[in-house]
């Protein structure tokens, strides 16, 4: 009896729906977690707008002066900025979550529950970067560059549109560089870096550290990038101390945990790629 030829054109198709049915899953469920965190930062936003003015004069302590604007929609621009943060620090539980719902299949039984803890824990280091930043950086930055001007004779006349956007600016980015320690700890959990490696590439890091600073501060002054780049070499020498703590013990490493595989796990599963 023959055997009827092979299409290898159905072959292929079978193979390409293979691989594209699961990409377009992923593909609407990032799409559909993303509108519902877009959908609860514009909820934020909206609530937290009523209170821009009090949030504009929180920002303002550490100048002396009452704030102008110059333009007719520059008061507006700078309230919905600082409602912005406000909104971002809001939805960080939801945004947290929707996280988590996203990773939640690729993870084991035993892995999900630390997924609570370190989502609260990178919700408070992202606050406290908030915090330090308000409370240190930002009347130190303020104070200097304000006094300068002063000590000229010249009287500080702030826009409150490039004021805001210049608490705003280092507020966000000091809440992400906190992130930093964790980031190398769960890196090192990962096995994919060791506390050994993270201090052998220290010269690189604190030249990383001063290159992103000069990025992203909104000024490219010398002083607001040592602001900036001290405390994130700070922070990265935390991560090389929570990576030796709690990474993965390895020949020649920092001797931390060496969690062994479970050998009832089919290879090829997520828990393969954890120990």
């Amino acid at each position: 009896m023959s055997r009827s030829p092979v299409d290898p054109a159905a072959g292929y198709s079978h193979i390409m729906a293979q691989f594209i049915n699961p990409l377009a899953a992923h593909i609407s469920t990032v799409k559909r977690r993303l509108i519902i965190i877009g959908a609860t930062l514009l909820v934020a936003l909206i609530a937290t707008f009523s209170f821009s003015a009090d949030m504009v004069a929180w920002l303002n302590r550490p100048f002396p002066n009452q704030l102008v604007f110059y333009g007719p929609t520059e008061a507006l621009f700078a309230s919905i900025k600082v409602s912005f943060l406000s909104a971002v620090i809001v939805s960080l539980p939801v945004i947290f979550y929707q996280f988590w719902k996203f990773v939640e299949p690729a993870l084991l039984q035993k892995e999900q529950r630390w997924a609570i803890p370190l989502f609260l824990l990178a919700g408070g280091l992202f606050i406290l970067g908030l915090i330090f930043c308000n409370l240190v950086i930002l009347p130190l930055v303020i104070d200097f560059f304000v006094s300068f001007g002063m000590d000229r004779d010249i009287t500080p006349q702030l826009s409150v549109g490039t004021y805001i956007d210049f608490n705003v600016k280092f507020l966000l980015i000091f809440g992400c560089a906190f992130e930093l320690p964790l980031a190398l700890t769960l890196l090192a959990l990962a096995g994919v870096v060791t506390a050994k490696q993270l201090a052998q590439y220290r010269k690189h890091a604190i030249m990383a550290a001063l290159i992103i600073s000069a990025i992203v501060t909104p000024d490219a002054t010398l002083f607001t990038m040592l602001l900036m780049a001290v405390p994130m070499m700070v922070l990265y020498e935390i991560g090389i101390l929570g990576a030796w703590i709690f990474g993965r013990g390895k020949e020649g490493g920092s001797g931390g945990i060496d969690l062994p595989l479970d050998p009832d796990l089919p290879i090829g599963t997520a828990g393969t790629r954890m120990r």
